[in-house]
């Protein structure tokens, strides 16, 4: 099975480009030629899909010159790519690196990218799909396969705080005109609630601590004595964890929410009125406390018009 998204390559390369279909066509062997993963010794694969030498598939429509052979050209795009979207995944995956280690993980990253190649423009996108691959493919993070993928989550959810778009806030006075059992909030688009089984905020936050002191140990003339000092963290234990990752004058915040404050914000996700949204809360849920919530959340900004 090819790359998820990806329709399948033409067999050969077009032999001249004479209408934009040609051209299509091309574009669609050399995606897939780029995309295709690289061997254990970080070269372009020597054979294509089908058998056939790479070097005959590729010599359709690269030409050599004075000093590289056409497989050598394109593998230079091949390898170009890889490196750089496997290092996109790093820095946007510190904590599931840190929990799985770096064999694991880079297995991991290639596995997915593999099925999941980057089909954006931005190389934010490209963690998109990494909690439902972890959940399709357990056996590459067992037995922390639980623990990955609410990290898995944590992470991308963070990505998405950090510049996802945002909407005009609803002001209180608009709020206060509306009456509860018809009042419908939506929250900003960069905000993501989460109901995770173990408490992976401070575990990637110590993750991330870990690493800045590494860097700045690396500056140092004493950087192997203060890379033992760095102390192994570690991970997590289970235990029902509700956030919401969020942004705040364009800085990355997440915020640990009660079991009622965050039955209220799902249920106003979901487009349920005011009314009902509090009362999903359950009944032992105070008023004064429902009001001093929904006062921060507004100073806070999360709410906009649905």
């Amino acid at each position: 099975m090819g790359p998820v998204g990806l329709k399948p390559a033409p067999v050969h390369a077009p032999r001249r480009l004479a209408t934009t279909n040609d051209v299509v066509k091309l574009q669609r062997l050399m995606t897939h030629v780029l995309v295709r993963p690289l061997t254990a010794k970080s070269g372009m694969q020597t054979t294509w899909t089908d058998g056939r030498p790479m070097a005959d598939v590729v010599g359709e429509f690269i030409k050599p010159n004075d000093r590289l052979t056409a497989f050598e050209r394109l593998q230079l795009y091949n390898r170009m790519y890889w490196f750089r979207i496997i290092d996109a995944f790093y820095d946007d995956n510190p904590g599931l690196r840190a929990l799985l280690g770096d064999k694991k993980f880079l297995k991991l990253c290639e596995t997915y990218l593999a099925k999941y190649p980057s089909r954006s423009f931005t190389l934010r996108d490209l963690s998109s799909r990494l909690a439902a691959f972890i959940a399709e493919a357990p056996e590459l993070t067992a037995p922390r396969t639980a623990l990955a993928l609410d990290v898995a989550r944590f992470e991308w959810a963070q990505t998405l705080a950090f510049d996802g778009g945002s909407r005009p806030r609803v002001e209180a006075a608009e709020i206060a005109r509306t009456r509860p059992t018809k009042l419908r909030l939506a929250l900003q688009p960069y905000l993501t609630l989460l109901a995770l089984n173990h408490p992976v905020d401070d575990y990637v936050l110590a993750v991330k601590h870990r690493e800045a002191l590494r860097d700045a140990a690396s500056n140092t003339s004493e950087t192997a004595t203060r890379r033992a000092r760095l102390k192994r963290i570690t991970a997590p234990p289970r235990g029902r964890t509700y956030l919401a990752a969020h942004r705040l004058d364009n800085q990355l915040y997440y915020k640990r929410l009660g079991r009622p404050a965050f039955l209220i914000l799902s249920a106003l996700q979901e487009g349920r009125p005011l009314a009902a949204a509090v009362a999903a809360a359950g009944k032992r849920v105070r008023p004064e406390q429902v009001r001093a919530w929904f006062a921060h959340w507004m100073e806070l900004g999360w709410f906009c018009r649905p």
